[in-house]
């Protein structure tokens, strides 16, 4: 664990396994925003508003839950020997989002530099809550091979088919980051692993208007162009991940 965890402002960084409801929330107040770019950023700012426009149209779509396959993945285990894992691949994942609102991820080089990816998930924070409570869990995000032509980054995608543990759930939206996600992102700077609550819109929504949110070191291993996976590295050593996340083009 870095060394900046031991200042965890009001928050516990004894659990990066699950959200918790039980901390402290840290002071409401906002800092000036000081995070840095990337080292090796590859933002590109030219697409906000296509990226805009999708995450208006499917962040209203219902939520979903019929059966389906899972896509011929790794299944949450450790890269096999076709897989690479890429220089500085280790990074900081933070998931977050109110209660009963669709949860987000945010992709970080580390907790002090500006996300290089946010992508709103098709799923609701405390559904994943639960779902991590029970154990593993498998998120999958699919979307179409494009034309040889177009080349385009996996992790820039706008637009993702999401299944969790084999069911799809609707539709994930890549998306610039926002002022509410980049102070999020500013308050929990200090922290590198942990879990906790935010104030958020608590004092007019009550519990429900909480953010949650759980900060983890992954592993990013890149199997092809079209195959990435983030393994969530757990602090109490066990035998695999309890969080893997597919980025795949089919």
């Amino acid at each position: 664990m870095d060394q900046d965890s031991q200042s965890t402002p009001r928050a516990s960084s004894s659990s990066s396994s699950s959200f918790s409801s039980k901390n402290t929330p840290p002071p409401p107040s906002i800092p000036q925003l000081s995070l840095v770019e990337p080292a090796n950023s590859t933002k590109k700012k030219n697409r906000t508003r296509v990226f805009r426009v999708f995450r208006n149209v499917f962040r209203s779509f219902p939520i979903i839950t019929p059966a389906c396959k899972l896509p011929s993945l790794p299944g949450g285990r450790l890269p096999d020997s076709n897989s690479r894992i890429i220089p500085g691949s280790r990074i900081t994942g933070t998931l977050f989002g109110y209660r009963k609102g669709r949860v987000s991820i945010s992709i970080q080089e580390n907790p002090r530099t500006l996300p290089t990816v946010v992508v709103e998930l098709a799923l609701q924070t405390n559904v994943l809550q639960k779902e991590m409570n029970l154990g593993m869990v498998r998120i999958a995000l699919e979307c179409e091979k494009r034309d040889k032509k177009e080349k385009i980054n996996l992790l820039e995608e706008p637009l993702w088919s999401m299944y969790c543990n084999g069911k799809k759930t609707g539709y994930g939206v890549k998306r610039e980051a926002t002022e509410e996600d980049l102070n999020v992102m500013e308050i929990l700077k200090p922290v590198s692993m942990g879990a906790g609550v935010l104030p958020g819109k608590s004092d007019v929504e009550g519990p429900d208007g909480e953010m949650t949110y759980m900060r983890a070191h992954f592993e990013r291993v890149v199997k092809s162009k079209d195959a990435e996976t983030l393994y969530m590295l757990s602090p109490d050593a066990n035998d695999g991940p309890e969080l893997s996340i597919f980025f795949v083009r089919i």
